[in-house]
C-alpha cells in the first residue's frame, strides 16, 4: 500500500516542486531540457489519456528560470506556444478520426465519462470559444479538441481559436514567471504558488458543479407538483395528443450552439455542407 501511494505521490511532488526538478533535469539532459518541456506540454494537451500532466505550472516555472538566464525566453515562448498548438490539433484529429472508437474503448478507464459530459456541458454553454476559453482550465483543456473533433467543429473556426487561445496561455503564464517567479516570496514559497495556480484553474469547474447542484435542488421531483404550479397551471384538456411534448424537444436540440458536440452531424460532414 505504500509504495502505492508513493506512486501516486510522484507526479504531484514534481508538480508542487517544478522549480527544483527543472534544474535538476537541466542538470542531467542540457539542452534537452527544451524538448523534455514540449514533449510534456504537447502531451497534456494532444493526448486524452493524460490531463494529469503539469501545464501552467510547468510553463510558470520555465519562465521564473529564464529570468534566472538558466534558459531562454524567446525560445521558450516559440516552443511551448508550438507545443500547445500544435497538441490541441492533434488531438481534434484524434477525436475526428477516431474518437467514437477510443470512447467505446477506453470509456470509464483511460477516459473518464464524466470529463466528456463536462466538456460537452463547456461547449453548449460557450460554442466555439470553448477551445479558447478551456485552456484555463484542467482537464477540460485536454478533452475540448478530441470532443470538438468528434462532434465535426468546422477546423477552419477551430483553428482559430486554437492558435489564439494557445498563444495567448503560454505568453501569459511564461511572462508571468518571468516577471514574478523569481521574486523572493514567490521563490520561497513556489509550492503554495503553484497550488494557488492550480486552485485558481480550478475555480470555473467548482462554481460550475456548484451551480448544478444548485439548479438541481431547485427543480421538483419527477411526477411531483407543488400547490403553486397547480394554481397556475391550466387544466389540461382530455382531447390533447400526448405526444405534444416529446414533438417539441427535437427543435430545442436543434437550436443547440452549431458546434456544440450535443448537436453531432453525421461524419464526414461540416458547418456549411448540405
Amino acid at each position: 500500500m505504500t509504495a502505492i501511494l508513493h506512486t501516486l505521490w510522484i507526479p504531484f511532488d514534481f508538480i508542487l516542486h517544478i522549480d527544483t526538478h527543472l534544474p535538476a533535469i537541466m542538470d542531467s539532459y542540457g539542452l534537452w531540457v527544451y524538448a523534455i518541456l514540449f514533449l510534456i506540454l504537447f502531451c497534456e494537451t494532444g493526448l486524452v489519456v493524460t490531463p494529469f500532466l503539469p501545464g501552467d505550472s510547468l510553463i510558470f516555472a520555465a519562465g521564473a528560470l529564464a529570468a534566472s538566464g538558466a534558459m531562454n525566453i524567446w525560445l521558450l515562448a516559440v516552443l511551448l506556444a508550438v507545443a500547445a498548438v500544435g497538441g490541441d490539433a492533434c488531438n481534434y484529429l484524434i477525436g475526428e478520426k477516431f474518437g467514437d472508437a477510443l470512447l467505446r474503448r477506453l470509456n470509464g478507464r483511460l477516459i473518464k465519462p464524466q470529463h466528456i459530459t463536462e466538456t460537452e456541458a463547456f461547449f453548449d454553454r460557450h460554442g466555439g470559444k470553448t477551445i479558447l476559453l478551456a485552456r484555463f482550465v484542467p482537464f477540460i483543456r485536454t478533452f475540448a479538441p478530441f470532443v470538438a473533433g468528434i462532434g465535426k467543429m468546422h477546423y477552419g473556426r477551430f483553428a482559430r481559436y486554437n492558435v489564439t487561445g494557445g498563444l495567448i496561455w503560454t505568453w501569459g503564464f511564461l511572462l508571468l514567471g518571468f516577471f514574478f517567479g523569481n521574486i523572493p516570496f514567490v521563490k520561497h514559497n513556489f509550492e503554495y504558488v503553484i497550488l494557488g495556480i492550480i486552485a485558481i484553474s480550478l475555480i470555473p469547474m467548482v462554481v460550475k458543479a456548484i451551480q448544478g447542484r444548485l439548479k438541481a435542488r431547485r427543480q421538483p421531483a419527477p411526477g411531483v407538483t407543488t400547490d403553486e404550479t397547480d394554481d397556475r397551471a391550466p387544466a389540461q384538456s382530455s382531447s390533447q395528443s400526448p405526444t405534444q411534448l416529446p414533438t417539441q424537444l427535437p427543435t430545442q436540440l436543434d437550436e443547440r450552439p452549431a458546434d456544440s458536440p450535443s448537436g453531432r452531424r453525421a461524419p464526414g460532414t461540416r458547418n456549411g455542407d448540405a
